[in-house]
């Protein structure tokens, strides 16, 4: 049914036939066979035989980061790059890039009935009636010829349940800045991410309709990295009446430089699912963590080995994950050293843990929110759990439409810009990471010193050295209020702040839910996507 497979996954589709499909590195055509299998030439390998040594002509390899790529119009050969920057090649290359040149933003087409072109819920019977009707709007949509497996469709809450979903966000933003701002400072919001520019619109509209007051104060920043979609929402707004108070601005979020002193709210919708991830794995007889890294060879293929801890991004997460005391990223049986002895000891064992893949970019989000947005308040929502993941701790959903059929993939290392990878977020420890960072006033730990706690065992004590965390409960390390002024929550800075919330506890908080209301009193908005959070 469409109904279980929007829930649990916003861009994979309903699959009408099982396909068997071959993906490689190199494009495909029509009577592709199978390629040739290339195993890992390093450290893990389900094969009877595999070496553990690196190819000398790999390691000679240029190491290359995804800023590096951006000059390159095709993907790169005889190249070498962390996993994080492969990935982030892959989605965001603005060349060959899956959301810069492929992926298309699914939205209700004008011609649905309800209001601003979004689906006319009251008229549905039932959730059957209306999954059918979206199908249809689907199968319009993504009719058009592409090159490669098909045209890259995929939609969010926003698009589906449009404008009643940005209404909520908007009534949620504006209520606490009613309470605690208004009117003494401006109502600024700040959205990573904005693709078609919906939510935007949504919220403006609703701002201009019901509160004026708050709209004339508004000051509206989307920071986009793609080119294409900045140039479309900038379009868009304009078009809709809200040029004075949008500012588009097309660069990464990564790069942001610009300092934000005013109090201020920061909506990441469904944008950190495909950000990009590391992959760690442990070796099993020292529990030393070691990075991965992928050459592409002189026909484009890809070669995956790992490599000792030398990433600062990398360290620095690993620190802060055992500072923190998070869930240790093994299965169970590994956390058991006889267990480990004995399972390492087996015929044809691997020598690394499986992959665990760990949230690099979103530490780097949190490290910009904290140094050039210090008084603001963070809206993030997206998926905690998905289907059909590649193997791993963590581990992203990569898939690619081929005609009106989306196919997972077993496998992250795919051709650049065909296939979107998206991972889940644990939101428990984000909110643990989110708040630590924001509670230190001082910059990050000495880059040697996080490379050196990085490499120790996660099965260790977490004692350090380091001072960074040691008195995190106590109210000496947190920071203190900026000339004392509260934080945006109206507490003062570095206190507890932020709450995590199902997705259907958000929306009975803030949404119109009469509007989304089937016939029958199914509400669609609040049953679908059971796999989402919010932090706010």
């Amino acid at each position: 049914m469409l109904r279980s497979t929007l829930s649990c996954n916003h861009r994979c589709y309903l699959r009408q036939i099982h396909l068997k499909v071959y993906f490689s590195s190199t494009a495909l055509t029509s009577n592709d066979k199978p390629p040739p299998k290339h195993n890992d030439k390093i450290n893990y390998n389900p094969d009877i035989s595999f070496s553990t040594t690196v190819d000398s002509k790999h390691l000679k390899y240029p190491m290359l980061s995804s800023h590096d790529l951006e000059s390159h119009r095709k993907p790169p050969t005889r190249v070498r790059m962390l996993v994080r920057d492969f990935i982030e090649d892959s989605l965001y290359n603005p060349h060959y890039g899956y959301f810069s040149k492929r992926a298309t933003i699914f939205t209700a087409p004008p011609h649905c009935g309800g209001v601003e072109g979004g689906f006319d819920f009251n008229k549905y019977r039932d959730s059957a009636e209306f999954e059918v009707d979206v199908a249809k709007r689907y199968r319009e949509f993504g009719s058009g010829e592409e090159d490669g497996p098909g045209r890259q469709l995929w939609h969010t809450p926003t698009e589906l349940f449009k404008p009643w979903y940005g209404q909520a966000i908007a009534q949620c933003l504006v209520s606490e800045y009613l309470l605690k701002y208004f009117p003494y400072e401006d109502f600024k919001v700040y959205e990573l991410g904005a693709g078609n520019g919906t939510l935007a619109l949504n919220i403006l509209d609703f701002l201009k309709t019901h509160y004026p007051e708050v709209y004339d104060r508004t000051q509206y920043t989307i920071i986009e990295i793609s080119q294409k979609l900045a140039r479309a929402q900038r379009h868009r707004l304009h078009q809709q009446g809200h040029g004075q108070v949008v500012d588009v601005v097309n660069r990464s979020v990564f790069r942001w430089e610009r300092k934000e002193h005013a109090p201020c709210y920061v909506v990441a919708a469904e944008v950190v699912d495909n950000f990009a991830h590391d992959v760690v794995r442990y070796d099993l007889k020292t529990l030393e963590a070691y990075q991965g890294v992928v050459a592409v060879d002189e026909v484009g293929e890809f070669v995956p080995f790992y490599t000792k801890i030398s990433d600062p991004l990398i360290a620095s997460y690993l620190a802060l994950r055992r500072r923190l005391s998070l869930p240790v990223p093994l299965p169970r049986f590994l956390r058991s050293p006889f267990l480990r002895r004995l399972y390492a000891s087996l015929p044809f064992a691997p020598n690394l843990s499986p992959p665990d893949y760990i949230p690099t970019r979103l530490l780097s989000l949190l490290k910009i929110l904290r140094t050039h947005f210090p008084r603001h308040r963070l809206l993030l929502s997206d998926f905690s759990s998905l289907p059909d993941a590649v193997p791993g701790l963590n581990a992203p959903v990569v898939q690619t439409r081929v005609g009106t059929t989306m196919i997972p993939c077993g496998n992250i290392f795919v051709q650049q810009g065909w296939f979107d990878i998206m991972f889940p977020t644990d939101f428990t420890a984000l909110r643990e990471m989110y708040e630590f960072l924001l509670s230190q006033a001082g910059p990050d730990a000495d880059e040697q010193d996080e490379l050196s706690y990085a490499r120790v065992s996660p099965l260790a004590s977490s004692t350090s050295p380091l001072s960074l965390g040691a008195g995190f409960f106590s109210s000496h390390a947190r920071r203190s209020p900026l000339d004392g002024v509260a934080s945006a929550s109206g507490l003062p800075v570095g206190e507890r702040k932020s709450s995590v919330f199902s997705h259907a506890e958000y929306l009975e908080t803030y949404a119109d839910l009469g509007k989304t209301r089937l016939a029958n009193g199914e509400n669609p908005m609040v049953g679908f996507y059971e796999n989402v959070k919010v932090l706010f």
